[in-house]
């Protein structure tokens, strides 16, 4: 079980962050209803987004890896 408190937790929920918004990017309903809004907080997983699109091949690498850290050596 991996503390949400710790490194570890906090750098799992930014690539779920990343992966999911990046997803929603590619969905033109989902794109219209969560990822319209550019400025305050909803304005982060409009970020994310962008971030998971543009770097998608380190993304994926590194939600790959960290899906074995926490499978093997946690």
């Amino acid at each position: 079980m991996t503390n949400a408190y710790s490194f570890d937790g906090m750098l799992i929920f930014s690539i779920l962050v990343i992966c999911t918004c990046a997803y929603m990017r590619r969905v033109p309903r989902l794109k219209q209803w969560f990822l319209s809004e550019k400025k305050g907080f909803l304005g982060v997983f409009y970020k994310a987004s962008v971030i998971g699109t543009r770097l998608h091949i380190p993304v994926a690498l590194t939600c790959t890896l960290m899906a074995v850290y926490v499978l093997l050596l946690k």
